[in-house]
């Protein structure tokens, strides 16, 4: 602990509101100049100039730390921002501190600025091309120039988190160098007055973070009102305004602006403005062709072709190419961006991808082979990471995080390799699947559906009342009434095509035969009638002669596992997403093995002669939904008149709104009132306790304490501080000076005071308090109610210290009367 030591030059005379004494007390390692004013205590830093500069410019690279906080969520993890921010931060504070010495201002100080961004900052955010992480090369240097540029278009071009790729921390180091610097410069100048624009340039800083950073940002209120409250007490510092004897009131204004900004947040919509959905207009995979027409033609030009190779990846382990959630009447298809489906947001991301998904980490190598020519590109599982060789396609990438697919824009080709790092998501076992519902889900409504769908479905699984048991039925039964062709070269005929049209043929027509892009579509579309969330999938499956999904598929090479993909391995499959498990799998198409013969009765079934179960009922929401109409449920006796129900109903959203969002108002209010009850009951206390000549000089206290709560400065005896209130407030000086006199007479006279003079001395004292309060404009009359200033010493006090004689020496009377000193 520093121990302090009195020094020469003990007083002076302050300049400002009012007249008082400092002294100056020294520690171990810094000066603290020490004013009193009357109101409070006010110090300020001295001490070398040096440590002056230096510690304003470390307060100001917190502030400035503080405000580039939005950008934590941008490159992912805390450790990642801060190798860059508080590096930068730190060498902006250092570069500000060395403007004290002359031999290194300003022209040298923007040297070190400009050695700080493409030498330090290079060797901090490109490290990967430094020697032994230290000694930058000419690709350090290069790729920092470059990189201090490019890296903001990164930033807004590339779905968060990024990573450090692409010398992205290039634009968090040059955002804080330089505010750090800039504000540093303007919070150490010699006018105090002028290092407010210090906090111009946090604020500005605030401001582009925020736009470069996400919708969430991370934890925004929090280091948002710590930046603001690092700034306000260094600048009150920097002003000399902290008072010590003020800190209970500056804890209640901070309390209260606190719950104003909280209760303006609440009661006002967030609509933040990021400047990366602005940037590029998002991907819309709607403008490509379905992925699901394009299936036959992988099985017709590349039935026996190897198109994909994959290394690493479990045995048994499907691909996905797409995945459509949009039926038009004609095609599935991916969403447009417009729909707000999962399906439809494709982003570039960078160097690491969150996933939500839980089950086993793998790793696996891709080799794309001739045939495979296609804007989707093949995945498994749940993707964190996706590196492409060459990395010139990184730019090309695109992820959709709620499909778990991938899109590179312009296509694949022969040769391209690239390494998904991803997670496995458990499976649900059959019982398990069979007892879990359907999870809610906002998707595109399906258009032109043929009728036969809803009444097989209906009539499969119409009353399940789980939605894995009703998926279940309908897989197995269009599994077991179905018949397989693919319907090319010697297969039995089978039409293309997944449309209302040629569903319309597989389910009312002569012959229920088709391959997986038929069976798919009927299947997610019966889904869609029963109120399952359900999309389309394409992709690779692993199969056997049955078609169906095997192991055996999958060889070991070494220490991994090899698969090779032909163009018959191209499938369709259903997912529905239930409860807890998400999208689950559903593969309704019949074994490959299963071709019709010209004897064989190949028409659908008739949902007549199955057995029907009974209607769902209404009471589903997912049912409700698909089947609202313009009927009322109710009876006339049940019907309320509209107009009252709906005015009732706007009083009771206007009441819970104000519950809701003006609960900061009544935080406001009770700290009001809890200031107002403090004061009151102080002042019941000294009208009522005590001796009578202590009640006195309490009631002039209590008036000279209002005063100063209403910004007069009052000091000296008890005439000057009448003298003082009267002329600083233009009230009557007679009513001030008879008070005064009584408080001295009761004090100092040696008379005997009895209760009803004191008890009539406070009403003199409530009048005057009336006076006071009556002559201040609303504002200042309200600010003066609520000031806490001196009501930790609003007590008796007064009879001791301010009512002393001008002499400074206090009379005392004999048992006679007569006066001796």
């Amino acid at each position: 602990m520093s121990r302090f030591q009195s020094l020469p030059d003990p007083s002076f005379t302050d300049t400002g509101t009012g007249t008082g004494t400092g002294s100056w007390a020294q520690t171990t390692h810094s000066a603290i100049w020490m004013t009193n004013t009357g109101g409070g205590t006010r110090f300020d830093l001295g001490g070398t100039p040096w440590r002056r500069t230096l510690a304003s410019a470390a307060i100001v690279a917190v502030a400035v730390l503080l405000a580039a906080t939005p950008l934590v969520d941008v490159y992912g993890t805390l450790a990642l921002w801060s190798r860059a921010a508080v590096a930068a931060a730190a060498l902006a504070a250092l570069i500000v501190t060395a403007g004290t010495a002359p031999a290194l201002r300003t022209w040298w100080q923007l040297v070190l600025l400009v050695l700080a961004q493409w030498v330090v900052g290079p060797v901090v955010c490109c490290n990967d091309t430094t020697v032994a992480h230290v000694v930058p090369t000419l690709a350090t240097l290069r790729d920092g120039w470059l990189h201090t540029f490019d890296s903001f278009k990164y930033v807004i071009s590339v779905d968060p988190p990024i990573g450090d790729g692409k010398g992205s921390l290039m634009a968090l180091w040059t955002i804080v160098l330089w505010t750090g610097a800039i504000a540093g410069f303007l919070g150490t100048m010699a006018a105090e007055r002028l290092s407010a624009l210090s906090a111009v340039a946090v604020l500005a800083e605030m401001a582009l973070c925020a736009l470069l950073g996400t919708a969430t940002g991370w934890l925004p209120g929090v280091m948002g009102m710590l930046a603001m409250l690092v700034l306000v007490l260094w600048m009150s510092w920097r002003w000399q305004l902290l008072e010590f004897g003020r800190w209970l009131a500056s804890a209640v204004i901070v309390v209260l602006a606190a719950a104003l900004a909280l209760g303006g947040c609440l009661a006002i919509g967030q609509d933040r403005t990021i400047l990366r959905d602005h940037y590029e207009p998002p991907l819309s995979p709607y403008d490509y062709a379905s992925p699901l027409s394009g299936m036959r033609a992988f099985i017709k030009d590349h039935k026996d072709d190897t198109l994909l190779t994959v290394r690493g990846l479990p045995a048994g382990m499907p691909v996905r190419l797409a995945v459509m959630d949009r039926f038009d009447g004609n095609v599935w298809n991916l969403s447009d961006a417009r729909e707000a489906s999962d399906s439809s947001n494709y982003v570039r991301v960078g160097t690491r991808i969150d996933t939500h998904a839980n089950g086993e980490a793998f790793s696996a190598q891709y080799a794309v082979h001739d045939g495979l020519a296609d804007d989707w590109l093949p995945l498994a599982g749940a993707a964190t990471s996706v590196t492409f060789d060459p990395s010139s396609l990184d730019s090309s990438f695109y992820y959709n995080t709620g499909t778990d697919t991938g899109l590179l824009q312009g296509g694949l080709r022969d040769g391209v390799t690239y390494v998904e790092q991803g997670v496995i998501p458990a499976v649900p076992s059959d019982a398990e699947i069979a007892k879990a519902k359907a999870a809610p889900v906002t998707q595109p409504a399906a258009e032109d559906v043929p009728d036969q769908i809803g009444d097989l479905a209906t009539t499969i699984a119409g009353g399940k009342a789980s939605g894995g048991e009703a998926a279940q039925l309908l897989a197995s039964q269009l599994r077991e009434h179905g018949w397989f062709s693919h319907g090319l070269g010697s297969d039995y005929p089978s039409l293309a095509g997944h449309g209302n049209y040629r569903l319309t043929k597989l389910l009312a027509g002569k012959e229920m035969v088709g391959d997986s892009e038929q069976y798919a579509s009927a299947m997610a579309l019966m889904a869609r009638e029963l109120g399952l969330p359900s999309r389309v999938v394409l992709g690779f499956l692993p199969k056997d002669a049955d078609g169906d999904i095997t192991d055996a598929r999958t060889s070991q090479d070494g220490d991994t596992t090899f698969v090779e993909f032909t163009g018959n391995d191209v499938a369709a499959w259903v997912e529905i997403h239930l409860e807890h498990y998400g999208w689950v799998a559903f593969y309704p198409t019949p074994q490959e093995t299963k071709v019709p013969q010209e004897d064989q009765d190949l028409t659908p079934p008739n949902p007549e002669t199955l057995v029907r179960q009974p209607p769902l009922p209404l009471t589903d929401p997912l049912r409700d939904e698909q089947n609202t109409t313009g009927q009322s449920s109710l009876t006339g006796d049940e019907a309320d008149d509209p107009g009252n129900y709906s005015r009732w109903a706007s009083v009771a959203r206007v009441a819970r709104a104000v519950v809701i969002y003006g609960s900061p108002l009544w935080v406001v209010l009770l700290v009001a009132g809890a200031i107002l009850l403090a004061k009151a009951i102080q002042l019941a206390y000294a009208r009522r306790h005590g001796r009578a000549q202590l009640r006195v000089a309490a009631g002039w206290q209590a008036v000279a304490n209002l005063a100063r709560q209403s910004g007069v400065d009052v000091h000296g005896t008890r005439p000057e501080q009448a003298r003082q209130i009267a002329a600083q407030l233009g009230i009557d000086e007679a009513s001030l000076t008879a008070a005064q006199r009584q408080a001295d007479r009761a004090a100092f006279s040696g008379q005997q005071v009895d209760d009803a003079q004191a008890n009539a001395y406070w009403q003199d004292v409530d009048t005057i308090r009336g006076r006071i309060l009556g002559s201040l404009p609303r504002l200042r009359r309200l600010r003066t109610r609520l000031s806490l200033r001196g009501i930790l010493h609003a007590t008796v006090r007064g009879n001791t210290q301010e009512g002393r004689r001008p002499s400074g020496k206090a009379s005392r009377r004999s048992p006679r009367g007569k006066d001796r000193s």
